[in-house]
């Protein structure tokens, strides 16, 4: 029989070619459905409401005219607190710090963990392979909406924060942690710099969450793992005997945002936090890649 007949017949199918405006047609549709979801508005909400507990909190704490919302160093959240009442700006530096070591990676888990389980538990998986996509174009439209949902609820966080902190506390120049003085102005810069570094520390989260949804059938489960994996690995990173290897968990670094807050900015541990994300995002990518292109979909 020749090809021209097996066509015909149905036994042999021509692949279609796959046009770049079909894959951003794609994305579109991934990015819509995801951020339609009453889920993923849930969770916006909740990072959202943050700031804002944060910042009448801190109203709250100082309404004496103290001045005083506690204290610290090392640049790191306590530090970044008892600027607030001096500057709403480090309002968005204290809500990025206080929703990266659990409250942003838990979403990302969620919207990871749900992206290939929860399409074959809802049995759409076998329907969007139907489509010219193909498993590899599908993974990567996935992984892609993951990383926008990244930067939307980083966004969010720092939204929400700024705007609570013009809203309780007064607005002007920023001193840094060197103890130099800047701008404003340079220092909405440096917020945004912030998040999008922020953001940036999540892709190792986004590529563990995508292989573990490649694993299993069911989105719980997908998102229960990859939590827990969350969850147990900053515990790790906070015990003192795993000293040599907490260098190499992907929660390490998260907190070197606070060095852009630095008069110049030091970049060490920044560089050593984004190389990082990328060997997460490279092992855990490629393993999701090579599990789910060897997948037998059934759902």
């Amino acid at each position: 029989m020749s090809q021209a007949e097996l066509v015909g017949s149905g036994e042999l199918q021509v692949p279609r070619k796959q046009s770049p405006l079909w894959t951003f047609g794609l994305l579109r549709s991934e990015l819509v459905t995801t951020f339609r979801r009453w889920r993923t508005l849930a969770l916006l909400g909740v990072l959202a409401a943050v700031p804002i507990l944060v910042g009448i909190a801190v109203k709250i704490e100082t309404s004496d005219g103290s001045g005083v919302a506690g204290g610290g160093g090392g640049g790191e959240g306590p530090a970044f607190v008892s600027q607030i009442t001096n500057n709403g700006l480090f309002l968005v530096f204290t809500a990025l710090a206080a929703t990266l070591p659990f409250f942003l990676p838990m979403a990302i888990g969620v919207i990871a963990g749900d992206a290939i389980a929860g399409e074959a538990n809802a049995g759409t998986l076998r329907y969007l392979l139907v489509a010219p996509a193909g498993r590899t174009r599908l993974l990567l439209t996935k992984y892609a909406t993951t990383m926008v949902f990244c930067l939307v609820a980083t966004l969010v966080v720092a939204a929400s924060a700024l705007t609570v902190g013009a809203l309780l506390f007064p607005l002007g120049d920023l001193t840094t942690i060197s103890g130099t003085q800047i701008g404003f102005t340079e220092g909405l810069g440096r917020a945004l710099l912030i998040a999008l570094v922020v953001a940036a520390s999540l892709t190792g989260v986004a590529a563990l969450g995508l292989f573990v949804s490649t694993l299993t059938n069911s989105g719980i489960a997908a998102m229960a793992t990859t939590v827990g994996l969350l969850i147990t690995v900053q515990i790790l990173d906070q015990i003192p005997q795993l000293h040599a290897l907490q260098p190499y968990f992907f929660s390490h670094y998260w907190l070197s945002f606070a060095d852009v807050m630095r008069d110049p900015i030091y970049w060490d541990d920044l560089v050593k936090n984004l190389g990082l994300q990328g060997l997460y995002a490279a092992v855990f990518g490629a393993a999701a890649w090579a599990r789910f292109t060897a997948k037998d979909i059934t759902a």
